[in-house]
């Protein structure tokens, strides 16, 4: 049993006590985020999967319980080679941003001597997030157009004799784009784990002969699995949602789960698009359940 005292206003000597069961408590402690979570995601995500059982036609949707759109979604090959895809682009993505970040976190965490200095270059790579993802994303458009920077260098230079077509408008862009977009998400948390390693273990890793490389491998790396996982649950989890970077950066030659269900909004077919969106919740979740049997992130939360 916990005991709960009541204070008087006037005195503050306690007024009366309420007898709690012990299992209680936390319970109610828990309860205004279980009303949060419950409201803003588990109910959306109730009536996504609710409204995906519906019938629809071109003008309005159908509240009933028919499987058509799950069929025509798991049934149709376009489907399969748009997921196929989308894991395509998430991959690329996970491992360039891995490697790329891995490296920033690690120069920021080891090479920089300074605190002040540490937060100050940290700051200056967050820099890019002041403004939208839309603007920094077509940025890259005057960079990599048949006009732009790069192929004018190119070929003032005689390096190629006419402008490179597959820098803009292909895969290529797409990539380089969430890459540039999402490399920090995967700084943050390996910067935040390397900067808890004890540097005893390190100076002892020294000490007992290894080299920088054995000190990198046996000791830094599997320390710093808890930062890369929940960078790749970050990343990975923003490419599969990504549509604007393929619809813009492929110029509409390449395709994505969400951008699929873009379109097929746009087109007022919304039990469709939910349950397009209910088969890739699934697939991000066996991804990041994948993800955290691998590796225990609890280490670092």
């Amino acid at each position: 049993m916990v005991t709960v005292r009541l204070i008087g206003a006037g005195d503050g000597k306690p007024k009366r006590e309420i007898r709690l069961p012990g299992w209680l408590p936390p319970y109610l402690q828990a309860t205004p985020l279980a009303l949060i979570l419950g409201g803003f995601l588990l109910l959306p995500i109730l009536m996504i999967i609710v409204v995906s059982f519906w019938d629809y036609d071109f003008a309005q949707m159908y509240p009933d319980f028919v499987s058509m759109n799950y069929v025509d979604t798991l049934g149709s090959w376009v489907t399969w080679k748009t997921y196929l895809n989308t894991l395509k682009f998430a991959a690329i993505v996970w491992l360039l941003t891995l490697v790329i970040g891995f490296w920033v976190a690690y120069f920021l965490a080891f090479h920089v001597r300074t605190a002040a200095m540490q937060m100050v270059l940290f700051l200056i790579c967050t820099v890019p997030f002041m403004t939208s993802n839309i603007i920094r994303m077509i940025s890259w458009i005057p960079v990599l157009g048949r006009n732009g920077l790069v192929n004018t260098a190119l070929v003032k230079a005689g390096i190629v004799p006419q402008p490179i077509e597959w820098l803009l408008y292909s895969d290529f862009a797409v990539v380089l784009a969430m890459v540039h977009l999402y490399t920090l998400f995967m700084v943050t948390p390996i910067f935040n784990t390397l900067m808890r390693i004890d540097k005893s273990l390190i100076e002892a890793a020294r000490d007992g002969g290894a080299s920088g490389w054995q000190t990198l491998t046996n000791v830094i790396i599997p320390l710093a699995k808890p930062g890369m996982a929940i960078g790749t649950i970050f990343v990975v989890t923003l490419v599969m949602a990504d549509f604007s970077t393929v619809q813009v950066m492929s110029g509409g030659q390449s395709a994505s789960v969400a951008l699929m269900m873009k379109n097929q909004m746009s087109l007022l077919q919304y039990p469709a698009a939910a349950a397009n969106a209910a088969v890739l919740l699934v697939v991000v979740l066996l991804m990041v359940a994948a993800i955290l049997r691998v590796v225990d992130i609890r280490k670092e939360l």
